[in-house]
């Protein structure tokens, strides 16, 4: 990742992240899903969301969060928020019994170019800077996952429809990057079950980033469907693919997995930035700040501390309030004991562009 220093609000060395999602109140599963029953109306839920949006970004600026998130808030899954904007996406049945369920969508016609802000994430974007003076990272779902959910019959094969959804999301990172957007984040969490479609994913991600000045993260996980994963396995399927990615820093799940496979980044030589998941988001058991530490010391064996910033293994969505919130502040803390062990630094560093207590509560279920 590009670094520079900032004098406003610096980075610390090991800047502590989340990965996107943050805990969904159960009442707010509920309101959610009244909206698809048709029991109230969009724009009752817009306002709801934007004070849970409010509340989230309260949360994690009193973890200590250096960089922070919207959590997510308006989006009811990985896939929905974004196939239900895209122009020429078509969803049969927009009424859900529940919320988080998918929609059946398919693309009858290609898919047309242009209309920079369809999808409005630079709105989303616009709201969330103004709620906060911290660096924000903002993400998206990435073309290959997005693909997985829409039956793409209107292109010759499945590769070309990747590609379209690359383009769609070229258009709108442009117009991220317009909204002051720095730091994107493309979340591919379906590429863990189809690992010999890692060089495509790889294309279809370099499309997406072409020409956008950001600072670019790639999020690969075993997915997160109810705080359970959706595949099993290793990362050996992303290298030495992911190798041609045009991105700076590769967010990675850990914590859950274990630390194995660290050995890839050295092992191919991985030339850029790694987001160290240190935190299993599909466990409500609390990690201690010395455990998160063990893992950040066992993560620098591999890679410099200058090229690691310290985030959970995936989303927070599934987690209730409390435990999101402590799990934060035991990241943070364990962060603070290996920057206080590494000694004072020259330099605090912040990204800019690169070269390619919550008012939130209630329980959360998954």
């Amino acid at each position: 990742m590009t670094l520079i220093e900032n004098e406003d609000r610096p980075l610390p060395l090991l800047p502590t992240t989340v990965v996107g999602s943050y805990s969904v109140p159960e009442w707010l599963e509920r309101l959610k899903t009244e909206f698809y029953q048709r029991r109230i109306s969009a724009a009752h839920l817009a306002e709801i969301h934007e004070v849970v949006i409010k509340a989230a970004i309260k949360d994690q600026e009193q973890a200590g969060i250096n960089i922070v998130s919207d959590g997510e808030l308006r989006r009811d899954n990985d896939i929905d928020y974004f196939l239900a904007r895209i122009p020429g996406v078509h969803i049969a049945q927009r009424a859900k019994s529940d919320y988080y369920d998918y929609y059946e969508a398919e693309v009858s016609a290609p898919l047309p170019e242009g209309d920079k802000s369809a999808l409005g994430l630079a709105a989303d974007y616009e709201f969330t800077r103004a709620l906060t003076d911290r660096p924000v990272k903002f993400s998206f779902t990435g073309p290959f996952s997005l693909s997985r959910r829409l039956d793409g019959g209107a292109y010759a094969s499945p590769d070309d429809l990747v590609r379209a959804l690359a383009r769609r999301l070229n258009t709108e990172a442009r117009a991220l990057t317009d909204a002051g957007a720095l730091f994107l984040q493309i979340d591919e969490p379906f590429l863990a079950g189809y690992p010999d479609q890692a060089a495509l994913a790889v294309e279809a991600v370099n499309i997406v980033t072409d020409g956008v000045p950001a600072t670019w993260a790639l999020h690969v996980c075993y997915g997160n469907r109810y705080a359970r994963p959706s595949w099993e396995g290793h990362y050996d399927f992303l290298f030495p693919a992911v190798l041609e990615a045009r991105v700076d820093q590769l967010v990675l799940e850990f914590a859950r997995k274990g630390l194995e496979d660290l050995r890839l980044i050295r092992e191919y030589g991985w030339p850029k930035a790694l987001g160290l998941g240190v935190i299993d988001v599909k466990s409500p058991a609390v990690e201690s700040p010395e455990l998160v530490a063990a893992r950040i010391g066992r993560a620098l064996e591999y890679i410099d501390a200058e090229r690691l910033m310290i985030n959970p293994d995936c989303g927070l969505r599934h987690l209730a309030p409390d435990v999101a919130r402590r799990k934060l502040r035991a990241m943070v803390s364990g962060a603070a004991i290996v920057r206080s062990e590494l000694g004072p630094q020259p330099n605090s560093l912040s990204p800019v562009p690169g070269d390619s207590d919550s008012q939130i509560s209630g329980d959360s279920h998954g």
